[in-house]
C-alpha cells in the first residue's frame, strides 16, 4: 500500500526542478522574488502532482503532464497570494507573506505574474492542439470558479448560510483546481471524455474531503502542529459544515447565545473559543464534520473504480484518505 505523504514527497522532488525553471531572473528583481517565494518554497504540492498521476493512471506519458502540473501549482500559489492579502495574514510557509514583506502593490503583481506564467506554460504541453485545446477549458474554468468561490467565502464571513451554500462555496474555493489539475492529466494522457469526466468527479469530491477537513483541524487540530489557532476560524466567524449543525442543533438557549456571542467575535479571548469548541463537541456538530468529510471521499474513490489497477490508481486512492487523515 503506498504512502500518499511519502510518494508526495517523492513526486514534489521531482516536481521541485521544473517548478523552479520558468521565473528567470529579469528585472524587476524585488517582483521576479516575490513571485518566487510561495511556489519554490514548497507545500504540499498535492495538485501539480494529481494531474501527474492522473496522466498514468490513464496509460499515458507522466512526463508530458510535467508543464500542465507546474502550470497548476502557479495558479495554486497566486491564490494564496492574493488570499493572505485579502485575509490580512501575516505568515506562510514560516516566512512573511508577500504582501508583508513586498507591501500590497507587488503581492498583487506577483500573483498576477504567476497567473499569466500559468498559461504561458501551458503553452508547452506536447500534445495535438485540440488536448491543449480541452485542457485549458478545464483550467481557465476553474480559476473563474476560484475567484466566484472566494468572493462567495468572502460574503458568507460572519453570515449563517446553509450547509448547501456552504458545500458550493468550498467546491468553487477548493475543489475545482484539484479537478482542474485531475483532469487536464488524464486529457494530457489522452483518456477518452467519459474517463475525464469521472476522475475530473473525483477530484471534485476529494477537494470537498480535503477542505472539510481542514476546516475541522482549524478547530479540533494540533496549534503546534497545525500552525494555527484553534479559536482563528471561530473568531473570524467562518461559517463551516460544524458551526452550521451547532446552530441547528444547540438544545441549550443559554449555551446557544453564548457560542453565538463568540462566533465572529474577533476579540474573543482563548477562553471563550475554548469553551464554544466543546460546545461544538457535546452537540456532535465536529463528529459530523469529520464524517461529511469521510464521506466525500468514500464517493472519491467510488470514482475511480473502474480504472486499471497501476501504481498511479494507488497513489490516487491513499491520496483521497490522506486527504482526510493528515496533521496539517
Amino acid at each position: 500500500m503506498i504512502d500518499a505523504k511519502e510518494y508526495l514527497k517523492k513526486m514534489s522532488a521531482e516536481l521541485d526542478g521544473p517548478i523552479k525553471s520558468y521565473i528567470g531572473d529579469e528585472e524587476p528583481k524585488n517582483l521576479m522574488d516575490s513571485s518566487k517565494q510561495y511556489p519554490y518554497a514548497g507545500g504540499k504540492r498535492m495538485r501539480p502532482a494529481m494531474a501527474v498521476a492522473c496522466c498514468g493512471a490513464v496509460g499515458g506519458d507522466r512526463s508530458k503532464a510535467v508543464p500542465l502540473a507546474v502550470a497548476v501549482e502557479y495558479i495554486h500559489n497566486f491564490t494564496l497570494i492574493h488570499d493572505d492579502l485579502m485575509d490580512g495574514d501575516e505568515v506562510r510557509r514560516g516566512m512573511p507573506t508577500i504582501h508583508v514583506g513586498y507591501g500590497a502593490p507587488t503581492a498583487i503583481l506577483a500573483g498576477d505574474a504567476l497567473f499569466a506564467k500559468a498559461f504561458q506554460i501551458i503553452c508547452d504541453l506536447d500534445v495535438p492542439a485540440e488536448k491543449m485545446r480541452d485542457a485549458l477549458r478545464y483550467i481557465s474554468q476553474a480559476v473563474w470558479d476560484l475567484a466566484r468561490g472566494q468572493q462567495m467565502d468572502v460574503n458568507n464571513e460572519g453570515q449563517l448560510v446553509t450547509e448547501d451554500v456552504y458545500i458550493e462555496t468550498i467546491k468553487l474555493k477548493t475543489s475545482v483546481l484539484f479537478a482542474a489539475a485531475a483532469a487536464g492529466g488524464a486529457i494530457v494522457g489522452g483518456a477518452d471524455e467519459k474517463t475525464v469526466k469521472a476522475i475530473n468527479e473525483y477530484a471534485i469530491e476529494l477537494g470537498l474531503g480535503f477542505q472539510m477537513f481542514d476546516d475541522y483541524l482549524g478547530v479540533a487540530g494540533d496549534p503546534a502542529k497545525t500552525g494555527k489557532s484553534v479559536g482563528n476560524d471561530i473568531r473570524k466567524g467562518k461559517c463551516t459544515c460544524m458551526v452550521i449543525h451547532a446552530l441547528h442543533n444547540i438544545k441549550d438557549p443559554k449555551e446557544l447565545e453564548e457560542f453565538k456571542s463568540v462566533l465572529g467575535n474577533l476579540e474573543a479571548t482563548d477562553e471563550q473559543c475554548a469553551r464554544a469548541k466543546d460546545i461544538m463537541e457535546r452537540t456532535g456538530s465536529i463528529e459530523y464534520g469529520l464524517n461529511l468529510a469521510r464521506q466525500k471521499v468514500d464517493i472519491a474513490k467510488s470514482k475511480i473504480a473502474f480504472l486499471p489497477e497501476t501504481e498511479e490508481k494507488e497513489f490516487m486512492l491513499a491520496l483521497a484518505d490522506y486527504s482526510i487523515n493528515r496533521e496539517v
